[in-house]
């Protein structure tokens, strides 16, 4: 990726450029110490004069009014407000006229800015105070006051906080009174800029120490640049929130979120004093010292796929090659690609007007739409359909190109949510909630409405990011998601009345993915890469969860690496220093999903035994016992040496009804309550309460008995042998209640005892016809 640099060869202004501020991605407004407010359209190249400002009026910077998200647009979005060094503050409309200048501080006001709602706006100044104005330009509330200037200021996310430059230090102030207040050290020297992203909730600080830096939202560092030649005058987020722009004396740099660099230009600018990202994220432009207005455009982005590589080498062009036979397709556009996104053999871009859906096996037929609006910030894709995110709202569609559904929920900010907040599979969408982010939403892809009963998945710390499987059925679809103690967490995603359980994977895991081709799951643990072949063995047989995964040693990694792709067996992960670095997991543990998907358990048998690796046989017992193939989990927990397990099963498969084998499998996993219904259910009442007995479930065994008027005795008569055995009184009231005058009699019991399995066995042998059903409930 780099920057593709446009400037005039004589600049439009006299003097310094101050201040620069997009209206729409081809229309630039930009002020200067000559005055002058001048309108740049990009599309034709001209340069107009908007409105030349009174002499003793020199701006220092200028924010457009927010256009409102995805409601309709407002008019106030034609008016900007510009903080010059007369201590005031003016709101201009588009056409240049001044439509309120308010007394705002003693000395210059050196910035100001809407929030994201645009209901309110901040402006610091020499004087040290930070105020807070209605839209309409009355003062609301001082924030703050210190004996320093304030150089830069920026709003939260949510529009409730604000971040302020002190001198060296960096402060963020809730709007609440009261409220705790952050402040650290960030530069050794004046800080000069800040920005703040609502998408990654990352900071962006510059300084007179001639460096920048990256902040997370609590002020812990996690890139600090080398020290450059000359103070770093300017930083800017892209509005998705992937990249940020620097500048700087004749430097213009494009850096990814993570702080390293892509590019570095170093146009005859003098020093850049503002930068501003247009609203698609596809150019930037500068303020620059020498009177001159830089543009540029971000070209030769890349996206790779299997043996696919797609660069945008111009603003409407792509080049594709095919990295097997090294052919070269090129694709042009109409207008200038904004977003794009390679996968499950399908290549979708999003123009300012159009959508095109591309086949990796045909690049000269697209399949070609229009979008409701233009600025398309994500583009997420499963094997069946894709979906696009736009200031409007979240929209599915096939790739055959029809519209599919349009999931919305109460308070939804589509401009916030990127790939670690939104998942996409072949019948379900996850969405992270902003205002609560404990809350998860899920939402069936067919029709956009909400998953099983209409309830949203809640956890009890706040969630980072979310991943769904890609394969299997939808009944058996989960959700992998790390929260802020960096916990890895599974869950299903059909929710029908039970709660379903949320559980814990893993420790301290950073960035994950599901793999596109099964459901195995890779993550970044402190200093291991972690790979669980088959995850549901958390559903099946916890014990043996370590023994289904695959470790190896991230230090190569460097510190803080990202997942990027999880393609067949094929990881690809980018270090801290912006390097690729692709890792091959074994093939094998795939080839078993496929195997255990079709039934084929001969063949996975066979697979495992020519692989000889105990994870093979550990996948393999879990993924049986959650089929119910009581067989072949019985070969494989034998080829781990889980002993009495595989006793156990033995011992199931001699159960003489084939409810009874159903609830023992139940038990094997853990699902003791659901054991418990299915014997119910058939009838078998002793069995039941014997389950519990057999766990000390003492109180539900008694329960059952007493409820269904059976076996009263029985429960009592193996409470009493149980406390003989252990030397103690009875001391449960319920118990005391039901003994008295009760005499036990074990001949009588026992002989009950065998009634009940002979009943059973009688059952299941009149319902002999059907027993080539097998285990399958």
């Amino acid at each position: 990726m780099r920057l593709k640099i446009s400037l005039l060869k004589e600049p439009k202004h006299q003097e310094l450029v101050s201040c620069v501020g997009w209206t729409t991605a081809e229309e630039l407004y930009s002020c200067s110490d000559d005055h002058q407010i001048v309108k740049w359209n990009l599309l034709t190249g001209e340069t107009s004069q908007i409105v030349k400002l009174p002499d003793d009026i020199y701006p220092i910077d200028l924010h457009w009014f927010p256009k409102s998200l995805g409601i309709k647009k407002q008019t106030q979005a034609e008016i900007f407000v510009l903080t010059s060094s007369d201590g005031k503050f003016h709101l201009i409309s588009k056409l240049g006229r001044v439509e309120k200048s308010v007394e705002a501080h003693s000395g210059a006001v050196l910035a100001g800015r809407w929030n994201y709602e645009g209901t309110a706006l901040v402006t610091v100044g020499e004087d040290g105070q930070i105020k807070i104005w209605s839209k309409t330009g009355m003062l609301r509330s001082t924030l703050a006051h210190q004996g320093t200037p304030v150089y830069s200021v920026a709003w939260g996310p949510d529009s409730e906080k604000v971040l302020y430059t002190a001198g060296k230090q960096l402060i963020i102030k809730p709007l609440q009174p009261n409220a705790k207040i952050l402040q650290w050290k960030a530069h050794d020297g004046i800080i000069l800029k800040v920005d703040w992203n609502s998408v990654n909730d990352l900071i962006l600080s510059a300084g007179e120490d001639c460096k920048y830096k990256v902040w997370d939202s609590y002020g812990r560092p996690l890139y600090s640049s080398q020290p450059h030649e000359h103070p770093i005058t300017s930083v800017a987020w892209a509005p998705d929130g992937e990249l940020f722009a620097v500048g700087s004396f004749h430097t213009l740099r494009l850096c990814d979120k993570t702080g390293w660099s892509y590019a570095l230009e170093k146009p005859n600018t003098g020093s850049i004093f503002n930068i501003a990202w247009s609203v698609d994220g596809t150019q930037i432009a500068g303020a620059c010292g020498n009177g001159h207005v830089v543009f540029a455009h971000v070209v030769e982005q890349r996206w790779e796929w299997k043996n696919f590589q797609v660069t945008l080498t111009k603003r409407r062009t792509m080049q594709v090659r095919n990295v097997l036979n090294d052919a070269v397709d090129l694709l042009e556009f109409r207008d200038r690609v904004i977003k794009a996104s390679l996968n499950y053999a399908h290549l979708v871009v999003s123009t300012s007007l159009q959508c095109y859906v591309f086949s990796t096996k045909n690049w000269n037929t697209p399949l070609i739409f229009d979008l409701k609006e233009g600025t398309v910030s994500l583009i997420l894709q499963a094997e069946r359909h894709f979906l696009l995110v736009d200031g409007g709202g979240i929209y599915l569609y096939s790739y055959e190109g029809r519209f599919l559904s349009s999931p919305k929920f109460p308070g939804m900010r589509t401009d916030i949510l990127n790939a670690q907040t939104v998942s996409l599979s072949n019948d379900t969408i996850a969405i992270k909630d902003k205002a609560d982010e404990k809350i998860i939403f899920l939402f069936e892809a067919s029709t956009g409405k909400p998953m099983g009963d209409g309830k949203f998945l809640s956890h009890k710390n706040e969630v980072l990011e979310i991943a769904l499987d890609q394969k299997g059925l939808t009944n058996d679809r989960k959700i992998a998601f790390i929260d802020k103690n960096r916990d890895l967490y599974i869950t299903s995603v059909k929710r029908f009345g039970k709660e379903e359980q949320i559980i814990k994977l893993g420790t301290m895991v950073h960035t994950l993915a599901w793999s596109d081709t099964c459901n195995i799951l890779c993550g970044l643990q402190d200093t291991r890469f972690t790979v669980w072949y088959y995850p549901n063995t958390v559903y099946v047989d916890r014990d043996i969860l370590p023994k289904t995964l695959y470790e190896r040693d991230a230090s190569e990694f460097s510190k803080n690496p990202h997942i990027v792709s999880f393609v067949g067996n094929q990881v690809t992960i980018r270090r801290a220093d912006g390097s690729l670095v692709h890792i091959s997991i074994s093939p094998y543990p795939a080839i078993l999903h496929e195997y255990v998907s079709s039934s084929k358990w001969e063949d996975a048998v066979r697979l495992c035994r020519f692989v000889k690796e105990q994870t093979m046989w550990a996948c393999l017992a879990a993924m049986a016992v959650a089929n119910q193939d009581m067989t072949t989990a019985e070969i494989a927990y034998a080829a781990i040496g889980e002993i009495d397990k595989v006793q156990y099963i033995n011992s199931i498969k001699n159960l003489p009804s084939k409810e009874s084998k159903m609830a023992h499998i139940l038990m094997f996993s853990g699902n003791i309550q659901e054991a418990e219904i299915v014997l119910l259910q058939a009838g078998l009442v002793y069995q039941a309460i014997q389950i519990n007995i057999n766990l000390y479930n003492w109180e539900r065994a008694l329960e059952l008995a007493v409820k269904y008027k059976t076996h009263v005795d029985t429960v009592l008569a193996y409470r009493q042998k149980f406390l003989e055995t252990f030397g103690k009184q009875e001391t449960n009231k319920r118990y005391l209640q039901y003994a008295e005058g009760l005499q036990i009699d074990w001949e009588k019991i026992k002989a009950k005892i065998e009634m009940e399995i002979t009943k059973e066995q009688e059952r299941s042998s009149g319902s002999q016809p059907t027993k080539s059903t097998g285990l399958k409930h």
